[in-house]
């Protein structure tokens, strides 16, 4: 496969170099609201949306900031496009959906400092991406970023109704299946060639 064609860079966010239990971006959300599958599912939709909105932007805005010899303002430039996404999403889920919005509590702000939408903007720009392969990118790490998610809440879920000893409870549990989901998506590494 084309390491340059969109479905092998969706691959590549998505499973090979997946944000979260590959290069560890974005684990604040990940280990603070992957209490519950519902919660963890709304989380991956509005942080795949923020990259979705970021990558087209951050494209628009690299073209535009090359074009003028101005490439020391993207880091400044992307951070004020995420924030701006961020604060759309948040009012959009304010008031369509109350409940969800005391359920995501203070990690629907957090996206804003998310380092894996910083690191999505970022890297598409250093790798060069066209637009549909940003799009791309975007897509597939949004998409594995929920995949991560949901993986951890419904482990979660299900560690509930076990015995645990109270040594590996709560924190030390999470980060332990936050580890070896890692391990396991290590894994993929080899096929990206």
């Amino acid at each position: 496969m084309d390491p340059s064609s969109p479905l092998f860079i969706f691959l590549n966010a998505f499973l090979i170099n997946n944000f979260v239990l590959a290069m560890f971006l974005g684990l604040c959300p990940f280990l603070g609201v992957s209490g519950k599958i519902k919660t963890a599912g709304n989380m991956g939709i509005a942080v795949t949306f923020v990259m979705l909105v970021s990558s087209v932007c951050a494209y628009g805005l690299n073209i535009v900031l090359s074009r003028y010899d101005l490439e020391f303002l993207r880091l400044i430039s992307y951070i004020a496009v995420i924030a701006s996404a961020v604060q759309l999403v948040e009012m959009t889920i304010k008031r369509f959906s109350p409940a969800l919005f005391r359920a995501l509590g203070i990690f629907l702000p957090l996206i804003t400092t998310n380092c894996a939408i910083l690191g999505l903007a970022l890297f598409q720009t250093a790798r060069e991406y066209n637009f549909v392969q940003s799009l791309a990118f975007a897509l597939g790490a949004g998409a594995g970023f929920t995949l991560a998610l949901l993986l951890m809440a419904g482990l979660r879920e299900k560690l509930e109704l076990a015995e645990v000893p109270d040594l590996a409870r709560d924190a030390a549990m999470s980060l332990m299946i936050a580890g070896l989901l890692s391990l396991a998506f290590m894994g993929f590494a080899g096929l990206g060639g």
